[in-house]
């Protein structure tokens, strides 16, 4: 592997959602190589609990020694999504990777979830991942390590994971179920499609706001875990690396990271363990979940 190969410099990332959180740390870590981020995120405006803004957002990029597009996207609005590819090839020659972040959430029993909240979910999350990857591709399939990734979890279909909240899980499988099949799909071509999902709960304010408060942040991991695993995803050979469904610790330990607590908010608090993550999915030496 060349010292080229280590590193995404003049690459091209088009990330939902990067406005704040896991897509915003996966930029930074981009950044920092040289890479060419499009920030495709609704938060133009400040919002008054939740930080950051695709301008911040590109500050930070720009900072951290990438290039930023910073760009207002409705991942329900196709003609918004298009546009904003179309703006991306006009401003750094194409897309390398393609980071389909953005997701809605609601940790709502059946009979507590109303429509308006089931249909942004799965608007936001199935549908809003399958349009984007569908108007990268065509310009992914021209690019000479093409990657799309879903934050996403493994496909571990079992009644435990749907009872608690059937449309939120239902929407956040669509994500993965996108990569399941665009991975064969598009094999031939060599765009490699896989998913993400962090074993912990990671430190975000819409864990913070939405889950746990602030006290719950304290079990946690940081959110550079998710942008290291993203980074060693997207070095991957993409005819190689491909249909995988990544959790961040385990894949991170195959790479040859050995040092976890660097990633815990507070080295003292038990970790909390997510949603999603398959009962034979064990962690890593000397990591303890719970």
């Amino acid at each position: 592997m060349t010292s080229q190969d280590k590193s995404l410099g003049g690459k091209t990332l088009f990330i939902t959602g990067a406005s704040r959180g896991i897509g915003l740390a996966i930029a930074l870590r981009a950044a920092r190589d040289g890479a060419n981020i499009v920030i495709a995120a609704k938060t133009a405006e400040a919002h008054p609990k939740l930080p950051g803004t695709i301008y911040t957002a590109a500050a930070d990029i720009e900072a951290a020694g990438g290039k930023a597009l910073p760009l207002v996207v409705d991942v329900r609005e196709e003609a918004s999504v298009q546009a904003a590819v179309d703006k991306a090839v006009e401003t750094f020659g194409g897309i390398d990777i393609c980071v389909n972040n953005a997701s809605a959430i609601s940790l709502t029993g059946t009979l507590s979830t109303d429509m308006k909240r089931y249909d942004l979910m799965h608007q936001i999350n199935g549908r809003g991942t399958f349009l984007t990857s569908k108007i990268c591709l065509p310009h992914l399939r021209k690019a000479a390590n093409p990657h799309i990734l879903a934050l996403s979890p493994p496909l571990d279909i079992k009644p435990r994971w749907f009872a608690p909240h059937v449309a939120y899980s239902m929407a956040k499988y669509n994500m993965s179920l996108c990569m399941l099949g665009m991975a064969e799909e598009f094999r031939a071509d060599g765009v490699a499609c896989n998913a993400l999902w962090p074993r912990t709960a990671i430190a975000t304010a819409a864990i913070q706001f939405a889950l746990t408060g602030e006290e719950g942040l304290k079990h946690c991991r940081t959110v550079e875990i998710m942008a290291d695993a993203a980074h060693a995803i997207f070095l991957k050979p993409s005819r190689a690396f491909t249909g995988q469904f990544v959790i961040d610790d385990t894949f991170l330990y195959g790479e040859g990271v050995r040092d976890f607590d660097q990633y815990r908010v507070d080295p003292t608090a038990t970790l909390m363990p997510d949603f999603f993550v398959p009962e034979d999915s064990v962690p890593p030496p000397g990591v303890v979940i719970g």
